[in-house]
């Protein structure tokens, strides 16, 4: 299975409302990195919500339910269909991930602004091991 991580302001757009919504095309990414990402996405996927702005955590787990497409609304973009799973154990916030320094070479340490990424492998690992995954 194959790990992804979407970053949402949620004043905009909160996990609690994919809770509410079940599920949500995953739309408004513009940066080409990200969209190289959205477009390696498969259904199955399983994709971490991170809440920036304030909380900057991650909070919860979405699963991929579609392939990607062209952005109906943007031709500059592409679109994944996302279904609400569940919310982690506790969140995870930047500030913990960055002082284990385990992942210091990752895209949300390295890239702060990138809105869309793929996770290593050894960081769902790390989460399994501390009962949050």
């Amino acid at each position: 299975m194959t790990y992804f991580l979407a970053k949402t302001d949620p004043v905009s757009y909160s996990f609690g409302q994919l809770e509410q919504d079940k599920e949500t095309t995953w739309d408004g990414v513009r940066n080409a990195q990200a969209l190289i990402v959205i477009r390696s996405m498969h259904t199955g996927d399983d994709l971490f919500i991170y809440h920036s702005q304030g909380e900057a955590a991650i909070v919860g787990l979405a699963r991929v339910i579609s392939e990607p497409r062209p952005d109906p609304n943007d031709s500059k973009s592409w679109v994944v269909d996302v279904a609400f799973v569940r919310y982690l154990a506790q969140p995870v916030t930047l500030r913990e991930i960055k002082e284990s320094h385990l992942f210091d070479d990752w895209s949300l340490i390295r890239q702060s602004r990138l809105s869309t990424m793929s996770v290593p492998e050894s960081f769902v690992e790390w989460l399994k091991r501390k009962q949050i995954l």
